[in-house]
């Protein structure tokens, strides 16, 4: 019987080389791109490959950004994220498994406005190096398609063509890179 006790590695976010992206038609015409600036995470693994790693992060609703200053305001509503209420949206992982060579998914649950759904992203890694700073760090594309209305982001408004000037689905656009942590939980 093996007796070695299982080591787990925590990974920070570095957020100085991550982003966190989303896009959503606007009239169904145009597509509107934001990001949210201010956000943490980190990945706790038992394995070089990640799999079965564990995944939690956080963004903060006011950091919200879509380089227009109206439109932002209107964002960080009632009308949709409630930032005053909800200053956080919160992922936490329940599955992260290999699919094939560098190609994973990602299950876990997002919470938004107090509404905790279940989503499902696709992650393409992208393989892990030593810095120039001699840290070992971690590069990830993650991607998915979450309906915002499963969250409580309802708001809309009818053109004059008779279309939605919001569609329901938001597309994620995230790069990640980590930075492997030392015990102490300092970078390494």
């Amino acid at each position: 019987m093996d007796t070695t006790p299982v080591v787990s590695t925590t990974w920070g976010i570095d957020p100085g080389h991550s982003e966190i992206h989303f896009k959503v038609k606007h009239m169904m015409v145009s597509t509107i791109t934001g990001a949210f600036n201010e956000f943490e995470g980190s990945l706790e693994s038992e394995s070089d490959d990640f799999e079965n790693a564990y995944i939690t992060f956080s963004a903060n609703t006011e950091s919200i950004d879509t380089k227009n200053k109206q439109r932002d305001q209107h964002l960080k509503s009632d009308d949709f994220f409630s930032v005053a209420r909800f200053p956080k949206l919160t992922f936490q992982s329940k599955t992260f498994h290999r699919k094939s060579n560098g190609d994973y998914r990602l299950i876990g649950d997002l919470t938004i406005k107090g509404q905790k759904r279940e989503i499902e992203l696709d992650v393409a890694y992208n393989g892990t190096v030593i810095d120039l700073y001699g840290r070992t760090v971690a590069g990830f594309e993650i991607s998915g398609l979450v309906n915002r209305k499963n969250f409580g982001l309802t708001w809309n408004a009818i053109t004059q063509s008779g279309g939605f000037l919001v569609s329901e689905n938001i597309c994620l656009d995230i790069n990640i890179q980590l930075i492997k942590q030392n015990r102490e939980g300092l970078i390494s």
